[in-house]
């Protein structure tokens, strides 16, 4: 029989508790879901005696200290699962009553605290028993779980898993409560499958993020300054600038407005936004003044709301785009932080579109577009839209306006339609004020990503009296376009980072070209120092290294830099006055006049003018 993939993954992870309860008969349980490529399971394996040669047996007490694997310790682990999975144990459902259950689970108080739950929420308790096929007594595991599982371990390929590490993870994600150690594996129908997949993940070491960011000096983190509050070093921060100054091109072509606001404010506006009551958990404590709590701003569009606001508003100021380069600040928890993709601190490139009903559809498709001309730019070709609706039997998630998600979600579609994008509908994941669509971008290892969200907001209008004149001279109420292209800076550019490798194209690159003299003669120097100051002048980013290091040792660390183009100027270069170009990905590509060069570099940043 075949199974779905999910299924399979269960399963091993259920065997995976299995084997760790026989090599550590004391370890606790948490939870083992399947995951994307795989399965976790975590894991207390709280406190242990350590007990020395030499202890005298009654008159020294044990030691006792917290017991935690280690990497070393997964092959074993590994081994154990393979040896049960080999002797065709059974999984058997069966619903059993609440006594039964903490019966079962007395020594699992993880187990124990979920049956309470499902106690008090009038729901079922369901167990799995693996079990040997033949002798029930013997493998025996019984696990909390309503399933799916497979019918046999038979069905499992004991070729098509490995545990791959171990993290921390607090039970259900909640700082708060103790923190468990969670075995992570993947899983696939053969070996074939996981060994490619093996090679996405080692490539994806080589091109994660973090390690790049540090070797090419990117951004920095501190833990002085606080987790998740990146520092943006030199060349990084020309990254920032470039992307920066793309999005104010493309956003002044499309007629948006620019504006500033601070990175606080006072309760009020964020309880009039209904951050406060719906969003507090997220957002950092309020911060005591003498006129009342301030808070540091977790989005954008409230203050873009007094900006729109701050004057009467005609049917001829719409549609008004007003846009922000906004750092704002979220208290994610500390076993969620992940470098870039998910810090606490981030810039956004962000935007408010006030339009009229009439004006919908159009500003969606000008968004769309914009995403688009960017992904092209980036060479992002694998992408799709995902358009959230709401869900009209859930009235205490979704505003109770039926006439206005009628009408939003119906613009939506339309709207998706006519764009000739590739898209899919998601039933119940809209915000709680309208419909929305996410771009999802997959990098060059397959790994998908949420770059950015744009929304229709038919809330905010009448929450913030955001109105305007029609043609009529009648009051009517605008509608809000959320939208953010670029997503955050922190987000994109670790994104960017992993596509490109590090190996930025010409245009993004911190440093563009390295100038490397091969003698300190003063011909070489002076010829050199021109040739710098040329490329200067037409605004190419050019380091000069003059450095008393051989050239071959200068030409790798350039190299390693991921630096576009290295040029070497020697005697010979001095005398025809050109210089050597390497150029990365292609070597040594010889020597070229400096007038030459230059037109091939101007060129390569046409693609952002």
């Amino acid at each position: 029989m075949k199974y779905p993939l999910e299924t399979i993954r269960h399963s091993f992870a259920h065997i995976l508790a299995m084997a760790v309860l026989e090599l550590y008969s004391d370890a606790k349980l948490g939870m083992g879901p399947a995951i994307e490529n795989g399965f976790y399971y975590d894991f207390d394996f709280g406190e242990v005696k350590i007990v020395t040669e030499n202890r005298k047996p009654k008159t020294e007490k044990p030691q006792l200290k917290t017991q935690n694997l280690t990497a070393e310790s997964l092959p074993k682990i590994e081994a154990k699962m393979r040896e049960l999975i080999a002797k065709n144990l059974k999984f058997t459902k069966k619903e059993i009553s609440v006594e039964e259950a903490k019966e079962i689970f007395a020594n699992q108080p993880y187990k124990l605290e979920l049956i309470d739950e499902l106690q008090n929420n009038k729901e079922s308790i369901i167990i799995y028993t693996t079990a040997n096929c033949q002798l029930p007594t013997i493998n025996y595991f019984v696990d909390l779980c309503k399933g799916p599982h497979i019918d046999s371990t038979k069905d499992l390929n004991p070729e098509g898993f490995k545990l791959t590490k171990l993290a921390g993870a607090y039970w259900k994600g909640d700082e708060k409560n103790h923190q468990l150690q969670r075995i992570y594996g993947i899983a696939f129908e053969t070996k074939k499958e996981l060994d490619g997949y093996l090679k996405l993940l080692e490539e994806a070491e080589k091109r994660d993020h973090r390690k790049i960011g540090r070797e090419l000096e990117l951004f920095m983190f501190s833990e002085d300054v606080g987790p998740g509050l990146p520092l943006w070093l030199p060349k990084g921060m020309i990254i920032r600038e470039e992307l920066e100054r793309l999005a104010k091109k493309e956003e002044e072509r499309e007629s948006y407005v620019r504006v500033w606001t601070p990175h606080i404010a006072r309760a009020k506006l964020y309880e009039m936004s209904g951050h406060i009551p719906y969003y507090s958990q997220e957002m950092y404590p309020a911060m005591k003044a003498e006129d009342g709590d301030y808070y540091l701003k977790p989005m954008n569009c409230p203050h873009h709301y007094m900006v729109y606001k701050h004057k009467p508003r005609s049917y001829r100021d719409l549609p008004m785009r007003i846009a922000e380069y906004g750092t704002v600040y979220r208290y994610e928890k500390s076993g969620e932080l992940l470098g870039l993709f998910r810090p606490r601190g981030f810039t956004q490139n962000d935007a408010h579109i006030f339009c009229s009903k009439e004006q919908i559809k159009e500003e969606f498709l000008k968004v769309m577009n914009m995403h688009v001309r960017y992904y092209k730019l980036f060479g992002i070709k694998d992408f799709y839209m995902r358009l959230s609706l709401g869900d009209p039997k859930n009235k205490e998630k979704f505003i109770d306006n039926e006439e206005m998600w009628r009408h939003s979600e119906k613009v939506l579609k339309e709207a998706m339609k006519e764009s000739g994008l590739p898209y899919r509908i998601g039933v119940g994941e809209a915000a709680f004020y309208g419909p929305k669509v996410d771009f999802q971008i997959k990098n060059v290892v397959g790994k998908e990503y949420s770059s950015s969200t744009n929304q229709l907001d038919f809330s905010a209008g009448s929450r913030f009296n955001l109105t305007f004149t029609n043609k009529d001279a009648k009051e009517e109420t605008a509608f809000v376009i959320h939208r953010s292209p670029l997503g955050s800076h922190e987000r994109f550019i670790a994104f960017l980072i992993e596509h490109y490798a590090g190996a930025f194209p010409f245009w993004l690159a911190p440093i563009q070209t390295v100038i490397l003299p091969v003698n300190d003669k003063k011909q070489t120097i002076k010829y050199s120092v021109s040739v710098a100051d040329k490329l200067k002048e037409n605004n190419i980013r050019v380091v000069f290294d003059d450095r008393n290091e051989s050239v071959g040792k200068k030409i790798r660390e350039a190299e390693l830099q991921k630096i576009p183009y290295i040029l070497v100027i020697g005697d010979q270069e001095v005398k025809s006055k050109t210089v050597s170009v390497r150029e990365r990905g292609r070597g040594d590509i010889g020597g070229l006049k400096l007038d030459k060069l230059l037109l091939k570099l101007l060129k390569l940043l046409e693609v952002v003018k």
